[in-house]
């Protein structure tokens, strides 16, 4: 059982995995996270448990996958329905303080946490309703500004995480100067690098001189021949809008947004180490899930490529030494970890479907098996995705199952889904898969939960009539 002490855990938003340093990127200037990673623990295979923000988010909060807490799509949010990591922390009588994006129903409702400063929580209450008529989906609308929109200039996003990292270098300094005899739990939440891809000149500055084959290191594969992954091209139409010029200043502007996230992390572990809190407090820093970037012809997430469904995933301090942990992981183990951490009590008494990252570390197990699901825009069924050992394999209902030796072939090139001669490896996947999830039933239980939020406001008729929301805006100050 790990020392109880305080943790900074910092969350980004849509960080492709590899966009990083510590991850092998080449040229992607992360000075920051790959400081932590130089001083801690980097988790080589860490996933998302749904390749989509809403989802994603519960699932972390609750360490539960899923389809325990039905939490299926961005109109479906958490809303303090089943206990948090969050909500255990604080009843063990610690501070447990978010800043920024939580992508929660409302800050009305008991997220779990003390305080909840300059919160993000889905617009309206509401969420994208759009996304429930999964089977007969309306066109999706302004995809064409994905790519107009990219370039230099200043966003609401680049913006609000500025006064998210001025607020926890604040509440830093404020809790150096306190006593407490618990340890706390800070949560920043940032926004980057979440479309829309702009940048300030500054960091779009750093990768004008690349070329697109340069920039495209590693995002430079073609589009899979396979009807699911072809009918969510169709319908996520962004790269249709795209020449390559406009591919190149969009990934400029990636590459630009995750080096302003990284300023950001990197102020608020330099505000830690400046109070003399840094013995006393682990480091944590991850993302919701990733970015496609044009790969596959591919933009945004939503599938289940490593580029979208991957995280980064470093641990720093007390039972995270410096090294790199094979084992593959996900975001339901954070709440174990978390409780763990801040001395809260046993979390295996709280029914999370995580294990503690400590507990990983000292008993690793590269043959483990992580579960992601997708349940939203254009899935006309449940969408499973088993990571176990080397091997990837994606289930559909309505198509030809996906197989990836992810040792052989780490850039998911090969697809081994019907190849005869991985016949047992597909079916041995499956039966493990089984023993975690039933897609048929759990596709259905989706269906069925998505119709009540359906009728309940107004029908399809009138969701086709409600607005488009591309992002979540941020909120007002």
């Amino acid at each position: 059982m790990p020392v109880p002490q305080n943790t900074l855990f910092i969350l980004s938003d849509e960080h492709n995995r590899n966009i990083a340093g510590c991850y092998g990127h080449p040229f992607v200037r992360t000075p920051a996270i790959d400081a932590l990673a130089a001083r801690g623990t980097r988790f080589a295979h860490a996933y998302c448990n749904s390749p989509i923000c809403v989802p994603s988010r519960a699932a972390l909060a609750t360490g539960r996958f899923v389809h325990r807490i039905r939490c299926w799509d961005n109109a479906m949010p958490y809303h303090g329905q089943l206990p948090s990591w969050h909500h255990v922390v604080r009843a063990a009588g610690s501070e447990v303080v978010a800043i920024g994006k939580l992508h929660f129903r409302s800050g009305d409702d008991d997220n779990g946490f003390s305080h909840e400063i300059l919160p993000m929580h889905i617009k309206d209450g509401r969420g994208d309703l759009k996304g429930l008529l999964r089977r007969n989906p309306p066109p999706k609308e302004g995809t064409a500004s994905l790519a107009a929109d990219a370039g230099v200039g200043f966003s609401d996003y680049f913006d609000f995480d500025r006064r998210i990292t001025n607020e926890a270098v604040a509440w830093v300094e404020a809790a150096a100067r306190q006593e407490s005899e618990r340890p706390w739990t800070l949560f920043v939440s940032f926004v980057m690098p979440h479309f829309p891809l702009i940048a300030p000149k500054a960091y779009y500055a750093l990768y004008e001189n690349l070329s697109l084959d340069e920039l495209r290191h590693g995002l430079d594969a073609p589009p899979p021949d396979h009807p699911v992954l072809d009918d969510l091209r169709h319908t996520f139409d962004y790269d249709r809008h795209f020449d390559d010029e406009r591919r190149a200043v969009a990934l400029r502007a990636y590459f630009g947004m995750v080096t302003a996230l990284d300023e950001n992390v990197g102020r608020v572990v330099a505000a830690l180490e400046a109070s003399g809190l840094t013995p006393t407090t682990r480091v944590i820093y991850a993302s919701d899930h990733g970015d496609n970037l044009g790969n596959r012809g591919m933009w945004g997430k939503s599938v289940h490529y490593d580029d979208s469904v991957a995280v980064p995933l470093i641990g720093v301090g007390d039972g995270f030494p410096v090294g790199v942990a094979e084992t593959p992981v996900s975001l339901v183990d954070l709440f174990p970890t978390l409780v763990e951490a801040a001395g809260a009590g046993d979390p295996s008494s709280f029914g999370s479907d995580g294990r503690s990252l400590f507990d990983i570390i000292d008993d690793p197990d590269p043959e483990r098996a992580v579960l992601s699901e997708y349940h939203a825009v254009n899935a006309r069924t449940g969408h499973f995705m088993l990571r176990k050992g080397t091997w990837k394999y994606v289930r559909y209902l309505d198509a030809r199952p996906q197989l990836f030796d992810l040792a052989a072939d780490p850039g998911e090139r090969v697809d081994l889904g019907d190849d005869p001669a991985f016949a047992a490896t597909r079916a041995t996947l499956e039966r493990e898969l089984r023993t975690i999830v039933s897609p048929e039933d759990t596709s259905d239980l989706a269906f069925r939960d998505q119709a009540e939020v359906i009728r309940a406001h107004g029908g399809e008729a009138a969701i086709l009539g409600s607005e488009d929301i591309p992002h979540t805006p941020v909120p007002a100050l």
